[in-house]
């Protein structure tokens, strides 16, 4: 797979914030370390690459190594970007996640949500889809998938969780 390409924008809220812009380019990672409590949340379930890959990007940000990096902060905010999708997430300032909000559109879907979509809606068309991932530390992680479905000119949006279970 070619490397991604992210957009960073960290910024640090205090009496006197800063905001910064970086683009660096990603390869796959192994994560260890810090943010396993996030990787565990998200589980070993399938999910997009690009999705993955980002995810995993997020788990292994260092935020000293930004510019202006002050460990007096309470909390960082850091946006992640790639083409198909975003993540905001929320760092303590010994770097772990503390929550996140994520949003990918028209990714790959996992076989068990094209599967209930084939089986409830028979002869519907995928026409479109949004992931959405909210992560809180040690609460329960939600994975959303909004799909816009057409058949004849006829339009229906469904949610479904990553196991097909419609909402």
């Amino acid at each position: 797979m070619k490397n991604l390409i992210i957009t960073l924008i960290i910024t640090a809220f205090t009496a006197v914030s800063f905001a910064q812009e970086k683009t660096i380019p990603l390869e796959e990672v192994e994560v260890l370390g810090v943010n396993y409590k996030y990787l565990d949340a998200l589980g070993e379930g399938f999910v997009a690459k690009p999705v993955r890959v980002l995810q995993q990007s997020v788990a292994n940000f260092d935020l000293k190594t930004i510019d202006g990096y002050e460990d007096e902060e309470k909390e960082f905010y850091v946006y992640f970007k790639i083409p198909v999708g975003k993540i905001l997430a929320v760092y303590d300032k010994e770097g772990e996640i503390m929550r996140t909000s994520e949003r990918f559109k028209d990714i790959r879907l996992p076989l068990a949500v094209s599967n209930a979509i084939v089986e409830k809606y028979p002869g519907w068309t995928i026409e479109g889809d949004i992931y959405l991932v909210s992560y809180i530390k040690n609460k329960k992680i939600s994975k959303t998938y909004k799909l816009f479905l057409e058949k004849n000119g006829n339009h229906r949006r469904v949610k479904t969780d990553d196991y097909g279970n419609f909402l």
